[in-house]
């Protein structure tokens, strides 16, 4: 069990359900993100930072033996904004994880829009190169190299998880490639802070979708086993929605409708 666990960006909607879902994995957690976050249970710490703070952050970090970072942009937006929340704050959490009295273990919250304009009818696995499909991509790809650094440099471990489509079920039918359930998610990060080992793994994050585009087996020492699969809700949703056409992206390339989205301007 961690002694203290930190979950940046705890009032996202993955943070919200991680809040709940994780409490068997650390004596403490402490929560962060810039708004409200409600009243405290008995096991919380809350703190809110602006991860653009840099004393703030190595504040927020100091003690903590574990680091969920969901934190940060989490949707295409003007090079300003991500800028701030997703460079400048991931290199101002990992001068924090540096400089702390206790070294902690990170799971990277990275994106399938690292890799989004690889077509769907490639295979990737770990070693894939990265082709990102929008600014917030980049500052993914920013992301995974800082974590690659600082473990390098500093011994500093951290799981770049390259989320696909993390919901309680898909969306569409693009989704059903990329989906991963909650539960796998959580049996996840499990494994993150089980493992005698982790290293600076590339991890997709899906469930066992039979329509995958990504191969674990660079990981499999991790032991995560995904669960639950999104193929139980494929004939809702062709009831649903047709699927795109050939030629949209969401049926061309992994990353979808972030490869037809142009540079976002103030």
């Amino acid at each position: 069990m961690l002694n203290r666990l930190l979950i940046t960006g705890a009032n996202g909607n993955l943070g919200r359900e991680m809040r709940t879902r994780l409490t068997h994995l650390a004596k403490t957690i402490r929560l962060s993100d810039r708004g409200d976050l409600g009243e405290a249970q008995a096991h919380e710490e809350l703190m809110p930072c602006d991860l653009a703070d840099k004393e703030a952050v190595q504040k927020l970090v100091e003690g903590c033996d574990g680091i969920l970072h969901l934190g940060g942009q989490s949707v295409e937006a003007p090079w300003e904004v991500i800028r701030s929340a997703n460079l400048d704050g991931m290199f101002n959490l990992y001068e924090g994880a540096r400089k702390s009295s206790v070294t902690p273990r990170i799971i990277f919250a990275s994106s399938n829009h690292a890799i989004g304009y690889h077509k769907q009818t490639e295979r990737l696995d770990a070693k894939s190169v990265t082709r990102p499909d929008g600014l917030y991509g980049v500052s993914k790809v920013f992301g995974e190299a800082i974590a690659s650094m600082y473990h390098d440099k500093f011994g500093i471990e951290t799981a770049s998880v390259r989320i696909g489509s993390c919901f309680p079920e898909p969306q569409n039918h693009r989704m059903l490639s990329t989906w991963m359930s909650h539960e796998d998610f959580v049996r996840l990060i499990e494994r993150v802070f089980i493992v005698p080992r982790l290293g600076c793994p590339i991890i997709y994050g899906a469930s066992a979708n039979a329509a995958s585009w990504w191969d674990n087996r660079e990981v499999a020492y991790l032991g995560w086993n995904p669960q639950d699969s999104s193929e139980q809700f494929r004939a809702k949703i062709d009831a649903e929605m047709d699927p795109p056409a050939g030629d949209d992206v969401n049926a061309v390339y992994q990353g979808g409708g972030f490869c037809g989205d142009g540079i976002h301007e103030d």
